[in-house]
C-alpha cells in the first residue's frame, strides 16, 4: 500500500507538472498568437501602405508624365514662335538690306547723272554758268556725303533739270560790263535766246556780235563774232529793242547765222 501511494504520489505530481507544462505551453501559444496576429496585422498595415504608395507613386508618375508632356509642348510651341520670330527678324533684315542696297544704288545713279548734267552744263552758252554748275555741284556733294536723302537728291535733281529746261525755253536779257575780243570793255545789252542765240549790242548801237561755240581738241569754248553784216545787226537791235518793250511784241525771225552753232565769218 505504502508503494501505491507513493506511486500515486508520484502520478499526480506529474500530472501537475504537465498541467503546469500545458499551462506554459498553452501561454506561449497565445503569446505566439498574439505575435503572428501582431504580425499579420502589421502585414497588413505594410500591404496597404504599399498599396498606398504605389498608388501615389502611379499617380504622381502619371501627373508628372502629363507635366512633361505639357511643358514639352509649351517647348516647341515657344521653339515654334521662336522661329518664327528668327524668319521675320531674317525677312526684315533682307527687306531693310535690300532697300539699303536700293537706295545706295539710288544714290550712285543719282550721283552718275548729276555728274553728267554738271558735264552738259558746262557746254552750254556761258550766262550764269558758274552759278548754275554750283546748284548741281552743290547736289553732288550732299548726296555723296549722305546729306541729302536719295528723296531730296531726285527732288532736287528734277528742281534743277526744270530749271535747265527753263533756260533752254527762255528769253532773257540784261545790261552787263562785256570785254570784245579786241580787250575793249563796254556797257553791253546781252540778249539769249535759248541755248541756240546769245548776241550783244552796246549802249550805242555801235558795235554788234553773236556768240559762236568752237570745238577744238574735245574741247567746247565760246567766242564773240563781231564781223557781222548789216542786216545781222539791224535784226539783232529789233530783236533787242522788242525784248526791251521799244517796239511792240512780236516774233523776229533770228537768222541761222547768228546761232550760236553758226559760224564765224
Amino acid at each position: 500500500m505504502l508503494l501505491s501511494g507513493l506511486a500515486f504520489a508520484d502520478y499526480d505530481s506529474e500530472i501537475r507538472d504537465l498541467k503546469l507544462e500545458k499551462e506554459k505551453l498553452n501561454s506561449e501559444i497565445k503569446k505566439l498568437n498574439r505575435q503572428i496576429a501582431s504580425t499579420d496585422s502589421m502585414l497588413r498595415a505594410d500591404d496597404t501602405r504599399y498599396k498606398t504608395l504605389q498608388n501615389r507613386y502611379k499617380a504622381d508618375t502619371e501627373r508628372r508624365r502629363a507635366e512633361i508632356d505639357s511643358l514639352n509642348a509649351k517647348i516647341h510651341a515657344v521653339a515654334a514662335q521662336l522661329q518664327e520670330e528668327r524668319n521675320k527678324q531674317a525677312h526684315a533684315k533682307n527687306r531693310s538690306d535690300n532697300v539699303a542696297a536700293k537706295r545706295k544704288a539710288l544714290r550712285s545713279t543719282l550721283v552718275s547723272l548729276c555728274k553728267q548734267l554738271e558735264r552738259q552744263v558746262a557746254l552750254t552758252v556761258p550766262w550764269e554758268l558758274e552759278g548754275r554748275l554750283d546748284r548741281v555741284r552743290s547736289l553732288t556733294r550732299d548726296i555723296e556725303s549722305g546729306n541729302a536723302s536719295e528723296e531730296e537728291g531726285f527732288s532736287r535733281f528734277k528742281a534743277i533739270v526744270q530749271q535747265e529746261i527753263k533756260f533752254g525755253d527762255e528769253v532773257a536779257i540784261m545790261n552787263t560790263p562785256l570785254t570784245r575780243k579786241n580787250g575793249e570793255l563796254i556797257n553791253a545789252q546781252v540778249l539769249r535766246v535759248g541755248n541756240q542765240w546769245m548776241v550783244y549790242s552796246d549802249e550805242n548801237g555801235t558795235v554788234y556780235g553773236n556768240l559762236v561755240r568752237k570745238e577744238q581738241r574735245g574741247k567746247i569754248t565760246y567766242e564773240w563774232n563781231e564781223n557781222l553784216e548789216l542786216w545781222e545787226r539791224e535784226v539783232i537791235r529789233y530783236a533787242i529793242d522788242v525784248k526791251l518793250a521799244k517796239k511792240p511784241p512780236q516774233i523776229i525771225a533770228m537768222p541761222v547765222t547768228l546761232s550760236v552753232v553758226g559760224g564765224v565769218k
